[in-house]
């Protein structure tokens, strides 16, 4: 009587898309940003420029759920679209929002950890913003130039808009990312 013994293999399936709870997640800190945007850019004008939160919501859940790199491309192109709903914005937002989460999702693998401290959210934050606010500085100079009707704003007034921006994100990713952590493990 010969044994043989069936061999089994065990497949891990790899996750193909994000979960249900990561889309919520996307959507509520997208909806955020933009009450915030609404309400304090209403407060907060420079030479009818205003600081962008959205950008701060989606580096806080590219931080929190760390999409792939094409889908954080998309959460980009899905902040830079909730822009368009807020007067004064053209339509560069698009891919200025779309390049400025491809560069977080890029900025999270960095190792900015000593010993408990994890710089991450600061440091990510901060530069995705530059990333997002200058890309977008460029491409409205760049219609400027081609003769589309764009109104043309100083550029230290708008660097000076970008990196206040990228300070008042940073904070706000830095206050809401220990605690959005635990509660988004939690289950």
């Amino acid at each position: 009587m010969e044994k043989t013994a069936a061999r089994r293999i065990v497949k891990k399936e790899e996750k193909s898309g994000l979960e249900l709870k990561s889309i919520i997640l996307i959507g509520v800190l997208l909806a955020a940003g933009a009450v915030l945007k609404f309400f304090v850019g209403s407060v907060v004008n420079f030479g009818g420029m205003k600081p962008n939160f959205i950008i701060a919501m989606y580096c806080l859940a590219i931080m929190l759920i760390k999409p792939k790199f094409h889908e954080s491309v998309i959460i980009g192109i899905i902040a830079g679209i909730t822009c368009q709903f807020f007067p004064g914005t053209p339509y560069i937002n698009i891919a200025s929002e779309a390049i400025g989460a491809a560069a977080m999702c890029l900025l999270i693998h960095l190792p900015l950890k000593v010993k408990k401290v994890d710089f991450r959210p600061a440091v990510c934050t901060f530069l995705a913003t530059l990333v997002s606010g200058f890309t977008y500085l460029g491409l409205l100079y760049v219609m400027l130039y081609a003769g589309a009707d764009v109104q043309p704003t100083a550029l230290g007034v708008f660097a000076g808009i970008i990196f206040g921006t990228a300070i008042i994100n940073t904070i706000i990713v830095s206050i809401l990312y220990a605690p959005m952590k635990l509660a988004f493990k939690a289950e």
